[in-house]
């Protein structure tokens, strides 16, 4: 007896501060959710969410500016890397807005290119005359 193929979801995955993302049309969760018996917390109007939980747009925030640090870049470094606006980024960094997708995805490469040209630079250890 063969195994029927299961149907695929169109999703995107993400990673922030190593910690691996999903992002997935709401139709896609709303179907998994029925299937699974469960409710998915929608955010209200004001930012806070139905079930009790918080957007989670803080803790985005937190962890951008944490890896943005880590990548040795300012505000304005990240978003000249990222071809996004300073303004822009100032307001997701604030927690003022939620990134799209692709926002995301190009300030997380970005970060991702300068920390790895950071760590393959040659180190230069100065000598006692400088």
């Amino acid at each position: 007896m063969t195994k029927k193929p299961l149907p695929a979801i169109d999703c995107h995955r993400v990673e922030l501060d190593g910690i691996r993302y999903v992002i997935l049309r709401e139709s896609a969760l709303d179907h998994l959710c029925e299937k699974a018996g469960i409710c998915p917390v929608r955010p209200s109007v004001d930012g806070s969410s139905e079930g009790g939980f918080p957007l989670d747009r803080a803790s985005l925030a937190e962890k951008l500016v944490r890896r943005r640090h880590a990548a040795g870049l300012s505000q304005a470094e990240l978003a000249r890397s990222a071809g996004v606006r300073p303004e822009t980024l100032n307001r997701i960094e604030r927690g003022r807005t939620t990134p799209d997708f692709a926002t995301v995805r190009k300030l997380v490469v970005a970060m991702d290119t300068a920390e790895r040209e950071r760590l393959t630079r040659p180190f230069h250890k100065p000598s006692s005359q400088e």
